[in-house]
């Protein structure tokens, strides 16, 4: 069921990215009902919890400004209006889960937005949104987040004498349209 949720964050996104993509250019000939069921029609044969999809798109639409209001004082540089479509999708739907959905761990719901970012976003978008939620999750449950280590990445040994380096991470930019 974990990659069918995975497929269902996807179909959200796409939804949510769709509504306001077209909301910002000014068409009205649509509802953000018709976008999801059309979404969700595209890959019927995979999905099995539409009323996942549902409640994610639904509760990001019902939240938005509350979410956009936790999510701008850890990104204070980055006006939200200034973050692409894309990564503030994202990061819309990760904080979601984290403030309002119980039934799955943090640290999941940070490495599938992360995820997400990784698949629809920019260059540095999954480092953006993994910083933007980590911070959010710490402020809300004093949490440290560990992101996981694909298998790669693990088998590289790592230099001793020489510490890390903290990444520092930018949205991908808005594109002029």
């Amino acid at each position: 069921m974990a990659s069918n949720r995975h497929l269902g964050r996807i179909i959200a996104l796409q939804t949510l990215y769709e509504q306001e993509f077209r909301a910002g250019a000014g068409d009205t000939s649509f509802t953000v009902k018709e976008i999801l069921e059309r979404n969700v029609e595209r890959y019927k044969e995979m999905v099995d919890d539409v009323a996942f999809i549902e409640k994610l798109v639904a509760g990001v639409l019902e939240h938005q400004d509350e979410l956009d209001a936790t999510l701008q004082p850890v990104a204070p540089e980055w006006p939200l209006d200034q973050i692409a479509r894309m990564d503030r999708a994202v990061l819309r739907i990760g904080l979601y889960e984290l403030q309002y959905q119980n039934d799955v761990p943090p640290k999941v719901v940070i490495n599938e937005a992360v995820e997400l970012a990784k698949a629809f976003g920019g260059d540095n978008s999954s480092k953006f949104i993994n910083g933007v939620l980590g911070t959010v999750l710490k402020q809300l449950h004093g949490e440290e987040f560990e992101p996981v280590k694909a298998p790669a990445e693990t088998d590289k040994p790592e230099p001793e004498a020489e510490p890390k380096a903290k990444a520092t991470a930018k949205p991908a930019k808005k594109k002029a349209a």
